[in-house]
């Protein structure tokens, strides 16, 4: 049985966990701001800019509801039309001041569809992937070799095929390129049944700061320079073309008529564009497109 108040509240538990370990990380703490979507439900985004870590850190929680879904929902699933429908999740992407550390997005969301005398149509997604600009090997082993023993909890064949789902939905089409160096990412999930599968999306959300706050806490006092910077900010454009050009999530929201500041939350505060610019040889712009903005085994000789 579908139980709705169980995964609302472990989303918000997960937003507040999230928070309050990054804001011992800041000098600052999160700006709360609750909202209502006049077709019905709300949310509450937080957002940190800023701060000595994080140039910005959103952090968004929601819990929408309506009598007509948006087509981006109805072309992939037409069984759900003319369904009343619910869609709660959290979704995070944090921009790091300094270049050494990777931005890092995290969703967990799930979504049911209703209809009187018939059973529900329920799923949950997810997903987790990191980005970086002047990366460690090391880093990128942990962040996967993290989610891998979370998984393999569960059954360890969800690795490799959520690892490959993500290095497929991350891509840029028009870039031909990776966003980044991957993660894991599933959707439409209800095989296990609800009990079960929502007990494994929940341990998605509890593994995240073991993946990725490591990583900050080894990387936040790399020495940086101007030249750096440009590059972080330069690559930062593929992540606004990704969200803006692909990403299922946004296109959902704004059909839906969600809060666009929530939605676009996700974007980073500085970026930029430089017309056909390549790497020079040999450098340490070069080594990250052609040893980690490619599809890889991060764990294989692990």
């Amino acid at each position: 049985m579908v139980n709705k108040e169980l995964v609302n509240d472990k989303f918000q538990l997960l937003q507040h966990k999230i928070i309050e370990t990054i804001e011992m990380t800041e000098s600052k703490t999160f700006l709360h701001d609750s909202w209502q979507r006049p077709e019905g439900g709300g949310g509450n985004t937080c957002i940190l800019e800023n701060g000595e870590v994080f140039e910005r850190a959103g952090i968004g929680f929601s819990h929408v509801h309506g009598s007509q879904l948006p087509q981006s929902a109805t072309d992939t699933h037409p069984e759900i039309v003319n369904r009343k429908w619910e869609a709660m999740g959290v979704s995070l992407v944090f921009h790091p001041f300094n270049p050494f550390i990777p931005t890092v997005h995290l969703n967990v969301r799930f979504f049911v569809a209703s209809k009187e005398g018939h059973d529900d149509i329920w799923w949950f997604g997810g997903g987790m992937d990191l980005t970086p600009y002047y990366p460690f090997e090391e880093d990128v082993i942990h962040f996967h070799q993290t989610l891998k023993d979370g998984l393999d909890k569960f059954d360890t064949s969800l690795y490799a095929d959520y690892k490959n789902q993500c290095d497929d939905y991350f891509f840029l089409k028009h870039r031909n390129e990776p966003r980044g160096v991957g993660g894991i990412f599933f959707d439409d999930l209800n095989k296990f049944g609800f009990s079960d599968t929502s007990k494994f999306v929940f341990s998605i959300g509890d593994l995240f700061l073991k993946a990725y706050m490591p990583i900050v806490q080894k990387r936040k006092k790399e020495k940086f320079t101007e030249h750096h910077k440009n590059f972080q900010h330069y690559r930062r454009g593929r992540y606004v073309e990704f969200n803006l050009l692909q990403d299922r999530g946004t296109l959902f929201g704004i059909q839906s008529k969600g809060r666009t500041e929530s939605i676009l939350m996700s974007m980073p505060p500085k970026v930029n564009w430089s017309y056909d610019w390549t790497p020079e040889k040999a450098s340490a712009e070069e080594k990250l497109y052609k040893n980690f903005l490619v599809k890889k085994d991060w764990l294989k000789n692990v």
